[in-house]
Order: C-alpha cells, then structure tokens, then sequence
C-alpha cells in the first residue's frame, strides 16, 4: 500500500508536472525522497514567492497545475504572495505547507500559525491532507485547480501522515475530470446572431477565459468572419498573432482605447474576466454580448447578453451563423495601433524605455517567450514587445505583483527549453527577485534577464511628480551589474546604446548562458506616456 506522500508524488506526475518547486520543511523531506524515486526534480527557489509563481506560471502555460511547497510558520507566510498571484493572475497551482501534527498545532506555540484561515481568502479550496482521504483530496485539488476559473489550491501537510498508508479509493482513475464540449446549434443562438447581424462596426475585447478553452484560433477565425478589430487584455497577448492586421492592442484602461472602443456598435466580448481591467467604471453604454465560460457574478462590465458555455464551441457556432458583418476591422485596428505608437515616441536624450523595446524585438528570434514585471516600464512593454501566439507573454496583471519577471521566466524556460526567454525588469522588480539568478544557473534554465535601469521605483516617481510632490525615497542605483550576475554565475553586461543592446541581446541568445543585460535608459519620457495612454 502506498503512503501519503507516494500517492501524491505519483499524481502531481500524473497530471503533467514534473517537478515540485519551493523551499523545503522538514516534513517535505518525504514528498521530496518520494518525488526522487519518481525521477521528478525538486526545483530549490531561493524564496517562498518565487517558487509559488514558477508553479502557477508552469499551469498557466501548460494547463497542468504546478506545485510549489514551503515549511510551517515563516515558510508558509512568505508563499503567500506568489498564492495571491495565482489567485487574482487566474492560475492552476497546488501550494502545500508542512504542519505540525493535531496534537502540537493545538498546544504549541513556536511557529504555529492557522495556515488554513491565511490561504483561505486566496485560494478556490483549503484542506489539511490526511493519509484515509488523501487520494480522494488529491483528486479534488487537481479538478479545483484546474476548472474554470482557475486558481491555487492549499493543502496543509500535518507531520504523521506524509508516511502513512494511503487506502485506495473506489473512484475512477482520472485523477481531473474528462469533459466533452458541443457546439451549439444555431437555433440556440439567435438572440446572440440578432445582435451580430445588426452590427456595422463591432469589436472584440478577448480576455483570460480564451486561454483557459485555448481558444486562439476560433477567436482569429470569428474575427476574421465578422471582420472586427481585436483587443486583448496584456495577460492574453498573442492570442492573436501581434503583426495580425486585425490586432489592434492591448486593453490598459485608459482614455487612448476609449476612442476606438467608442466608435463600435457592438462590444463582444470573448472570455473577459473583471479581474483584467482596471479597476474603474466601465465606461461605455454599447450593446455588449459576453461570451464565457464562467458565470459572470461580479456586474462589472454590464452585458446586453451573456451566453455561457466553452469558448471554442461558442465561437464555432457563432461563425457557422455570420460573415462580413463588419468591414472596418483593419483600418480601425491600424488607426489604433497609430495612435499609441505616436504616444509612446516622447523624444529623450538617451536612450528611451519604448526604444529598447523596439530594439530588443528587432534583435530576439521570433520565438522568443517574454515575461514582464509590475512598474513604470511594464506600460511600455505592454505596447512595445509583440508575440505571436499565445502564452509567448507572460506577466502578472491580476495581482501586478513586482518580483514576477524572473520565476515567471524560468516556468517558461521549462515549458519550452528550445527557445529563448526574456525577462523584462524594472531595477526594483529584479532586486526583489535576485537571488533566483542562481536558481536559472544551477538548475541549467538558462534565461536573458533585461533590466531597465533607471536607478528609481520610478512608477512611484511618475505618481509624486503627478501629485507635485518632491522626489523622496525612490532613489536606486549604485549597482555594479557585472559583478552581481558574475557572482552568481551568470553573464552581465552593461549597456546605453542600440547598438550596445542589440549585440549584447544577440551574444545572449548564441551563449546559452543565463545573462543579465543593465540597459542605462532615460525614464523623463514616463509622465507624458502615462497622460497619453492612461489615467493615474
């Protein structure tokens, strides 16, 4: 008979995840010995929240649920802002804490927190794991994790049952639930074919749930049918490929898309979670059809119709019914695209934030996966860096956690280890994600790490400039970028120029080495960019 641990062990590999990922406890010992017998890898992250990102950005891209792990105590509070991350980013995560057994959890008191009351208002389910149950918790975990809308769940692993024998349950094996998705015939979708055919000039909005159905190419399919502009949300860039005629850009809540948005007679939107935009009034009075694979309970974007089913199907049904209702599609999205590269090109004295970006997407393979932190550059990154299918960008919206980029990179260089992956950074966002440079060069992940160097949080500078108040307690710099990646065994360079950047990123690619490439910018361009294309 299997024990608790062996049980888990071999379902984590089951359901696609070869690796656990965190920082271990002394009852993770087990699960670890168990894993290794498998021929799974444990992943030691340098810090709690970057080993629960790395995980929930392993489900995000695969489908597969990651699983990150930490001690009881001080472990288990410093994982939980990477568990908020796949909560409110929408991502398929298993987060395991190790726990004191019953008796001591209740007469102790060194390093005894209610684990399960901290992770319960961010997580879709919490248990504490035990050895007569556990296939069947287990089971429930994979389904939760994964079912839309998906999210972490918590399991609080008591020392005791880690070794002890796990019965086997009466169940069918799959450990998540097999599901067949239909079509809709078109009888059952006139009310939503009405407003369709109605439309002169409609337009998309495609949010997360397109990614969750994987759904790209029925969205550019219908697309292309009704002839619409498309926007996405910037965690669903390349949903449809970004040199597209019909892609305009990205939704950023600000005035810049109002414009576009507003010249519509129709808003359909396409899997679009509330947790996407930004949190403001929605602004327009359009006839809107929701299509989603979720209920949509929080009245945010308020729906003329709402139909409710897997995306694909949805889109299938619909385009079998309707085409060419539209022709405005590519002259509206090239408008668009237009204008905000004409608010972007604020003239600096040396090199600019939104020139880099043009430079390292001219210099990278196409292929190349970019991950991107929370700060003043990630609006440019945002607009900039184009990827041409989805999940090739990557960043934290949701939550906008700082500190994302780099465990976000090094999922994406275990999803994909024959292509080049970009971590796209703020000084401030690398500082608080640093030490897992040398997670990338011990474990072999190699990744290209390129920080915006502007020696400030200079978000929080736009914001006390906005506000008229003085520069205070933002400063950075001071940095010697050489040594610090050559300390941890990876390449630095330094660069202030295109040229500079241009054949640093090249080196780079051709090293196989995981680099980190300091781009000295000119940050002045950031308040007229931040009033052109959103509202602080």
């Amino acid at each position: 008979m299997a024990s608790t641990v062996e049980v888990l062990a071999d379902a984590i590999k089951e359901s696609g995840t070869p690796f656990i990922v965190g920082h271990p406890g002394g009852e993770t010992v087990e699960l670890m010995d168990a894993a290794s017998q498998r021929d799974m890898r444990y992943i030691l992250m340098k810090q709690e929240t970057a080993g629960a990102i790395l995980a929930a950005t392993w489900g995000e891209i695969t489908g597969s649920p990651g699983v990150c792990t930490s001690t009881r105590g001080p472990g288990a509070t410093n994982m939980v802002n990477g568990v908020a991350y796949a909560w409110l980013d929408r991502a398929p995560l298993i987060a395991l804490t190790d726990q004191y057994p019953g008796a001591t959890l209740e007469t102790g008191q060194r390093q005894v927190i209610n684990h399960r009351a901290i992770y319960d208002p961010i997580t879709k389910w919490s248990t504490t794991l035990y050895a007569k149950s556990a296939q069947q918790q287990i089971r429930r975990a994979l389904r939760t994790a994964t079912a839309p809308t998906p999210g972490p769940v918590h399991i609080d692993v008591p020392a005791g049952e880690t070794t002890a024998e796990a019965p086997e349950m009466k169940f069918p094996p799959d450990l998540r639930q097999n599901t067949l998705s239909t079509i809709p015939v078109e009888e059952t979708l006139t009310p939503a074919l009405d407003m369709i055919r109605r439309a002169k000039r409609p337009i998309l909005l495609a949010g997360l749930g397109v990614l969750w159905d994987r759904a790209s190419a029925e969205l550019v399919g219908f697309a292309e049918a009704l002839g619409a502009p498309v926007l996405t949300t910037s965690k669903c860039k390349g949903v449809i490929s970004e040199d597209h005629p019909l892609r305009a850009g990205c939704i950023i809540g600000g005035l810049i898309e109002r414009d576009l948005v507003s010249q519509a007679d129709l808003i359909i939107t396409v899997g679009l979670d509330a947790v996407e935009l930004q949190p403001k009034a929605w602004p327009y009075g359009t006839p809107l059809l929701s299509l989603a694979n979720t209920p949509t309970l929080d009245a945010l974007v308020p729906a003329t119709l709402e139909i409710l089913g897997e995306i694909n199907g949805l889109l299938k049904g619909l385009r079998a019914g309707i085409g060419g209702q539209g022709e405005w599609g590519e002259k509206a999205a090239a408008t668009f695209r237009t204008a905000v590269i004409d608010a972007l090109n604020v003239p600096t004295k040396g090199l600019s934030p939104h020139r880099a970006m043009e430079v390292a997407r001219a210099a990278l393979p196409r292929d190349t996966i970019a991950t991107c932190d929370a700060g003043a550059s990630r609006l440019l990154v945002v607009q900039k860096w184009e990827s041409y299918g989805p999940r090739e960008f990557l960043t934290s919206n949701g939550l906008g956690t700082m500190g994302y980029a780099i465990p976000g990179a090094l999922a994406a260089r275990l999803a994909h280890p024959g292509r080049p992956v970009i971590a796209f950074a703020g000084d401030g966002g690398f500082l608080m994600a640093v030490g897992d440079l040398h997670t990338a060069v011990k474990e072999k992940l190699p990744i290209i790490v390129m920080v915006f160097d502007d020696r400030e949080i200079a978000l929080i500078r736009i914001k006390q400039e906005l506000k008229k108040i003085k520069r205070f307690g933002i400063e950075l710099g001071g940095l010697d970028w050489v040594s610090l990646a050559q300390g941890f065994g990876a390449d630095g360079v330094v660069v202030e120029t295109e040229g500079q950047l241009t054949d640093a990123l090249q080196a780079a690619v051709k090293s196989g080495n995981t680099t980190v490439i300091a781009v000295r910018i000119d940050g002045s361009c950031y308040v007229d960019q931040f009033n052109a294309l959103r509202e602080l």
